[in-house]
């Protein structure tokens, strides 16, 4: 489950184009980010994707991803000309298809390595998904199949894409919007594929034209009220209009990392369905799933920046800044996989987060002001930087990458250290729902072969 967020032109404070992005998978499931420069390919090339090979074009842009590291695809990036993606599973009555095709995660990644604006990333979806349809098992280690909605932006626009199978559906973003694992769109929308309408009538899920709705029409009952995808798409809309008009980078990452709770008691454990936008894995089938990685895309026109996680769990972690056109990665070590490996950032960063998981409210006030101000202190050198350098072309944007990331990597340690040191309580609470949290992340641990912190 995933929650993709945007804000563009008159409702951010600096007239830019803002998109950020939960995604949602499986709590072993590791997130690596990857960065590819532009190429040239050979006529006649073809791309290997998850599962099926395409034709490839003649050139594939810089792109930076975080992806789930047995797919090709990813969950969310940019690319060099400003675009940014973000992409949701979205369940329908129309039966999935589990034989090899695209999946969203390939269609998001096409679309980043193929357009230059948004409209025309919106194209390459569309078409790709005409030709070669969506469908595969995209989960880890637990078979989910899904169909898959969009938000695709640019410094100049945003735009949300719906499909099911290989209809679909396009609005163009006013102001902000939001979507999470569930069809929005409703009677109007800016383009859509030829017999969208007429298959939900023939299918009796409407009577007329006049009476056809996207979302109502095409949306599976059951599983879009269990993945609580309704009240996290209420709270993320609501977050964004009550800043509408100074919505900012920070904005952004604080409504991915809300749980719509003030209370400082608030524990993870709470609830049995995922309804909050930074969400985390507990019990049982309605809460399968947790926050595996995070971005904000700050979409200047002069110089984007992708502040990304490359962790699970934005409550706990920190958000790094990167560029492409003279940026990229810095050497984060091996790729990740379903194992814990203390070597990679992602199960770095697991073993602070599974350690403040076993007393929340407790552990996190231990280093949260410490992390939010170093966090602030990146964002207060990134503009500083820019402002400094403004119209330059070269500027070290890989160095002060590198520094954000080192010195990200070195507050973790400290404060894996210091969360670590600190006692849990001597009676563990007893409610039905701590206990059942607890035992999941014991099943999760056991899983991964990690060892409690």
């Amino acid at each position: 489950m995933c929650d993709t967020l945007v804000a563009v032109g008159d409702a951010t404070a600096d007239g830019s184009v803002i998109l950020a992005k939960n995604s949602d998978r499986e709590p072993n499931e590791a997130q690596v980010l990857t960065h590819v420069p532009r190429t040239h390919h050979a006529p006649g090339s073809t791309v290997q994707c998850t599962y099926i090979e395409i034709p490839q074009v003649q050139e594939t842009y810089e792109v930076i991803l975080s992806r789930p590291f047995w797919m090709w695809g990813c969950e969310m990036g940019g690319n060099e000309w400003g675009v940014a993606i973000g992409n949701e599973a979205v369940f329908t009555r129309e039966p999935y298809h589990k034989s090899p095709a695209l999946t969203g995660m390939d269609l998001a990644r096409l679309a980043l390595e193929r357009a230059r604006t948004a409209r025309q990333a919106v194209e390459i979806i569309t078409t790709l998904l005409e030709e070669y349809g969506q469908g595969g098992n995209c989960g880890f280690k637990h078979p989910l199949y899904y169909y898959n909605s969009f938000i695709v932006a640019d410094p100049q626009e945003a735009w949300v894409l719906e499909t099911v199978g290989r209809l679909w559906a396009a609005e163009q973003v006013r102001d902000v919007r939001t979507i999470s694992n569930g069809l929005t769109i409703g009677k109007r929308w800016d383009m859509a594929s030829p017999g969208l309408v007429e298959h939900a009538i023939k299918k009796g899920w409407c009577r007329s034209t006049e009476e056809f709705d996207l979302a109502r029409c095409y949306s599976d009952p059951l599983m879009t009220r269990l993945d609580g995808c309704r009240a996290r798409q209420c709270r993320s809309t609501a977050l964004l209009e009550a800043q509408q008009g100074h919505i900012t980078v920070e904005t952004m990452m604080a409504a991915l990392r809300d749980h719509n709770s003030d209370d400082p008691s608030w524990r993870p454990s709470r609830g049995w369905l995922m309804e909050t936008l930074c969400a985390h894995a507990g019990a049982g089938p309605t809460r399968p799933t947790q926050s595996v990685a995070s971005m904000v895309a700050h979409l200047r026109p002069d110089r984007p920046v992708w502040w990304m996680t490359g962790t699970s769990a934005p409550c706990t972690g920190l958000f790094k800044p990167i560029y492409l056109n003279g940026g990229g990665l810095p050497d984060l070590g091996p790729q990740p996989g379903g194992n814990h490996n203390p070597a990679t950032l992602w199960w770095q960063h697991e073993r602070l987060h599974r350690a403040v998981l076993r007393d929340y409210p407790t552990r996190l006030a231990l280093y949260r002001a410490e992390r939010d101000a170093l966090e602030a202190t990146f964002l207060l050198e990134e503009a500083e930087m820019l402002a400094a350098t403004r119209g330059k072309h070269h500027v070290d944007l890989a160095a002060f990458t590198a520094s954000c990331f080192n010195r990200a990597a070195e507050a973790t340690t400290r404060w894996t250290e210091i969360v670590s040191a600190t006692p849990l309580p001597r009676s563990p609470l007893t409610r039905v729902e701590t206990l059942a949290f607890t035992r999941a992340w014991d099943r999760f641990n056991k899983q991964a072969n990690f060892e409690h912190v």
